[in-house]
């Protein structure tokens, strides 16, 4: 049975897309067959794992709100397991069209179900923002991976997000739990970083990951070929960070 996890924080720019693209390879590299379900109207993760996402006739959209069966949306990659259903710019006005649905925060739940049983990791890549998608995705999920950037205000907003993620363990998905907290844009030379890294793990205790995602240009510079970094350039610093996170993530899976 596999394990959906939701990559989410309603702060834009703080990994949430490079992550759940670099994570789910490193996965996948290791022969854990992994599916991303690219929720952001931004679509970069599509982009990123090489897809067009103007050209997607099938997307994460339709699946939602059109009636399409799943399975009919699901793309391979250029990584060796892993696999995507892809975002479109449709989906820019799924917010509005979800509010009058039936069960609204239910819709990717109940159409994904069905996958954990093909699947050992599915990633789902959020929206900045806190509204009906990432509701979905929180309610579809088993635990939601939070990325912090190592910057100032770099706790702004959290309470926000920990409190929707309280709400929807009450109200929609109880068995939603914190997956793990990820430092990310991490240089220890910086006393900002490490003043952050400290506060970080002292709110959050064990939830927060061994691993920590460092300034990497290599980082950058992969989505704009449209491969993840393991797959541009397998030993750079990012790729080491994603190998060891991945490492974590598949531990905590098998505990």
């Amino acid at each position: 049975m596999g394990k959906i996890i939701a990559i989410a924080n309603q702060k834009g720019g703080v990994g949430k897309t490079t992550t759940a693209i670099n994570l789910a390879s490193c996965v996948s590299v290791a022969e854990h067959p992994s599916l991303i379900i690219d929720i952001d109207p931004q679509a970069n993760a599509t982009s990123g794992l090489g897809l067009t996402s103007n050209d997607q006739e099938n997307s994460i959209y339709e699946v939602l709100l059109g009636g399409l069966e799943v399975d009919k949306a699901i793309k391979n990659t250029n990584v060796p397991y892993l696999q995507i259903i892809p975002s479109h710019i449709r989906l820019v006005g799924a917010e509005v069209e979800l509010v009058e649905q039936r069960e609204r925060e239910h819709r990717l739940s109940k159409t994904i179900k069905d996958l954990k049983d093909d699947y050992e990791f599915i990633f789902i890549d959020c929206p900045p923002s806190l509204g009906l998608l990432t509701l979905n995705a929180l309610t579809a999920a088993d635990s939601v991976l939070i990325p912090i950037q190592c910057e100032y205000y770099a706790l702004e907003g959290l309470s926000q997000l920990l409190n929707t993620i309280h709400l929807v363990q009450k109200n929609l998905n109880k068995k939603l739990s914190i997956e793990g907290v990820l430092l990310t844009m991490y240089d220890n030379r910086l006393n900002l970083c490490n003043q952050v890294e400290q506060e970080v793990r002292e709110y959050f205790k064990d939830k927060v990951y061994s691993s920590v995602i460092n300034r990497n240009v290599r980082l950058g510079e992969a989505p704009s070929f449209g491969k993840p970094v393991i797959m541009y350039d397998a030993v750079c610093i990012g790729s080491q960070n994603y190998m060891r996170l991945a490492e974590e993530v598949i531990g905590g899976k098998d505990k």
